[in-house]
C-alpha cells in the first residue's frame, strides 16, 4: 500500500513540478515550455469521454437487466 501511495505521490509532484516551471517561464522566443499543455488537455479530454462512454453504457446495461426481472 505504502508503494501505491508513493507512487501516485511522485507522479503528481512530478506533474505539479513540470507545471510550474512552465507556468514561471517569461514570455519570449527562447522560453519553450518542458510539456506541450495543449496535447495534455487534448488527451485528458478524451480520455474522460470515453471513460464516461463506457460508464454509460455499463450503467445502463444494468438498468436495463433490472427492468427485465
Amino acid at each position: 500500500m505504502r508503494f501505491a501511495l508513493g507512487l501516485i505521490v511522485g507522479i503528481l509532484i512530478t506533474i505539479a513540478a513540470a507545471y510550474l516551471r512552465d507556468a514561471s517561464l517569461p514570455s519570449g522566443a527562447d522560453a519553450r515550455p518542458m510539456v506541450n499543455w495543449d496535447v495534455v488537455d487534448r488527451s485528458v479530454h478524451d480520455l474522460s469521454e470515453t471513460v464516461r462512454e463506457h460508464w454509460a453504457r455499463l450503467v445502463g446495461g444494468a438498468r436495463r437487466v433490472e427492468k427485465d426481472i
